[in-house]
């Protein structure tokens, strides 16, 4: 049963993700980053905290209290998580091109997610579901990736970070190459084979759910070959560490 705590429905529910998101980037940047040289990227991974398991949490609690198929209306707690989602990549988006405009990578990677969630939100209003499924196994990993990402930051400046990311390296990139590697191609599997039955036909436009899927099936392929470059260099490393031994 949908909360009235926690309704969608409202107008001011994106605007007010927006300044959540907003405060969470520039507390970290102007004050628990502020020591750093690129504070902007510390703030970034703090903000990346602040959705990453929260919208795990959201969406599998959507998932669990409505059992529903892929192309079932968004309900309102559904609706609230892709509002909550939208605003965090709005405001990262926004971070990338005003402190990494040549990251053409995650620019991309961010525009093409508000494009999905907001087309279901917004134009389609179905399908959400199988979306929020593919949001938790996305941010699954993400706790893990920004301590790891923000130890890589301070690794050459702080004997404790470089040890972190150590430690934290193998079974990171295990848990990354299980989900992005394994459950996402699965999940991406499914939803194809129940829209390409036609079952979604007269609910979500077909050019919505191809087009989904593309950049859905592209962020996958994209994701193993990162956690694929990483293995390597993690190999390589260990292997030029032990001729020095």
């Amino acid at each position: 049963m949908e909360t009235a705590s926690f309704n969608p429905s409202s107008p001011a529910n994106l605007p007010s993700f927006l300044l959540l998101f907003v405060t969470v980037y520039l507390v970290g940047y102007f004050l628990i980053f502020r020591s750093w040289k690129s504070s902007h990227l510390g703030a970034s991974c703090l903000m990346s905290l602040f959705h990453g398991t929260p919208a795990v949490v959201l969406a599998s609690h959507a998932l669990l209290i409505t059992p529903r198929a892929f192309a079932s209306p968004n309900t309102a707690v559904e609706s609230s998580v892709l509002d909550f989602s939208m605003a965090y990549f709005t405001i990262d988006l926004l971070h990338y091109l005003i402190f990494l405009p040549s990251d053409f990578l995650f620019i991309l990677h961010h525009i093409a997610t508000l494009y999905v969630f907001a087309t279901c939100r917004f134009a389609v209003g179905h399908g959400a579901h199988a979306l929020l499924l593919l949001l938790v196994l996305a941010e699954a990993t993400s706790a893990c990736q920004n301590v790891w990402t923000i130890a890589g930051y301070r690794k050459n400046d702080v004997v404790l970070a470089r040890r972190v990311r150590e430690l934290l390296s193998p079974p990171f990139y295990l848990f990354y190459t299980v989900v992005r590697g394994l459950a996402g191609p699965v999940a991406l599997y499914d939803m194809a084979s129940f829209y390409g039955s036609g079952a979604a036909e007269g609910a979500i436009p077909r050019w919505a759910w191809i087009s989904w899927l593309f950049v859905i099936g592209s962020a996958i392929v994209l994701s193993v070959l990162w956690v694929l470059r990483n293995w390597v260099d993690w190999f390589r490393e260990k292997n030029s560490g032990k001729k020095f031994k």
